[in-house]
Formats: C-alpha cells, sequence, structure tokens
C-alpha cells in the first residue's frame, strides 16, 4: 500500500504554549510541523522559506497579525492553505481572512480529532466551512459591492445558478438535486467559476455571492 505525502504545517500564534500544544496533536496524528512563528511577519517568512501545505494562523498576534499576513501569504503564488485560529465565533477578522482567501477558521478549543482533520481536508483543496456556516458569517460582516467583481460577467447562466445556490448555503448533492445535474457535472461548474473568478475555494465563492449582492441576507 502507498504511504500518504506527510502533510506540512507552519504554526503561527504567539503563545508558546498554544503553539506546542498543537505541535504535539498533530505529530501524534503523523502531520509534520515543519515550523513555527510567533507573529505576523515571522509566518509569512516561514512560509516563504519551508513552503508548507497548511498554516494554523492566529488572528491577533503582534508586529502584524494574523489577517495581514495572511493576505501577504495569499498575495503570492502558492499552494498554501490558511486555517484561521480563533477564540471567538463569528469573529468579524474571520469573515476578513475568509475574503482575503483563507480556506477555514477552527476555534481554539477544537479537538485534538477536529484538528487534524481540519488540516487534512484543506490539503485537498476543500475549505473546511460548511457553506452555512460561511454564511452566517457573510450575512453578519459583507457589505454588498456590486462593481467589485466586475467578471461576474464571465459566468454562464448555468454557472451563475450554481454560484447563486452555493451562496445559499447547498451542498454540491443539493445543488445537483435542485438543478436536475449529476454531482460531477455540479462539480465541474464549481471548478469553472474558481477560475473564472479567481477564487481559492467555496468559502471564498459565497462571500463573493454576497458582496456582489447576488445573494442577500435572508436568502435560503
Amino acid at each position: 500500500m502507498t504511504t500518504p505525502a506527510t502533510t506540512r504545517v507552519v504554526i503561527a500564534d504567539d503563545q508558546a504554549l498554544v503553539r506546542t500544544g498543537f505541535r504535539m496533536i498533530l505529530s501524534a496524528r503523523g502531520i509534520e510541523v515543519v515550523g513555527e512563528a510567533a507573529d505576523g511577519v515571522e509566518a509569512v517568512d516561514a512560509v516563504r522559506r519551508l513552503h508548507p501545505d497548511v498554516v494554523l494562523m492566529d488572528i491577533r498576534m503582534p508586529t502584524m497579525d494574523g489577517l495581514e499576513a495572511t493576505r501577504r501569504i495569499l498575495a503570492t503564488p502558492t499552494r498554501c492553505r490558511i486555517l484561521i485560529l480563533t477564540t471567538f465565533d463569528l469573529d468579524q477578522y474571520v469573515y476578513a481572512a475568509l475574503s482575503a482567501g483563507a480556506s477555514g477558521f477552527l476555534l481554539k478549543d477544537v479537538t485534538p480529532e477536529h484538528l487534524a482533520a481540519a488540516v487534512r481536508l484543506v490539503t485537498t483543496g476543500d475549505a473546511l466551512l460548511a457553506p452555512s456556516i460561511t454564511r452566517r458569517l457573510v450575512e453578519r460582516f459583507a457589505t454588498p459591492t456590486p462593481t467589485l467583481h466586475r467578471d461576474l460577467s464571465s459566468l454562464t447562466p448555468r454557472e451563475l445558478e450554481v454560484l447563486t445556490l452555493m451562496g445559499q448555503g447547498l451542498s454540491n448533492a443539493e445543488i445537483a438535486t435542485a438543478l436536475t445535474l449529476s454531482e460531477a457535472t455540479v462539480k465541474t461548474h464549481a471548478a469553472r467559476i474558481f477560475a473564472k473568478l479567481t477564487l481559492r475555494d467555496r468559502s471564498q465563492a459565497v462571500v463573493l455571492a454576497y458582496e456582489t449582492g447576488l445573494i442577500t441576507p435572508g436568502d435560503h
């Protein structure tokens, strides 16, 4: 049996005990922690040097916070995924991080099993958040800016339908049922939407659906 490639992680948190705890949890589950960072500047440098698959990124750190570090990391050509660590559910900074391209967020009291599963999930290119959770974030914090993504017109009518249903929190299977399509076809449409609109994953697609006014709070 082929041994799967080891997932490489950088942990960015200003608390040494938090970093140590997460390192122990991940290492015990076969996930390699290749570096640590105590602030955003160190996190950006670690990604540049170590090329990890995932960064566990705290938001509130000295020198440079995790939000700015996320922006800087994802503004460069990289396959690295960012998981935001926070002590606050539905934190407005989490929404800003998702807008910047983060693949999801974790509360710091996450269970060891959930932490390891989350890291592995985002390495597959998926978003950690269920679309319905992302929707709660954007309904609370998004400000519609219809001119922000003028290239929305590049979508076909079917792709626009798929994006709308994503914004409403439907899974691929639910979108397939709603549009009488196969799930594989929905995945193909989703991939084309991501490519045309330069989106990293589903979380960004949901955010964009609200920011462009395609979806408004209460549209379920």
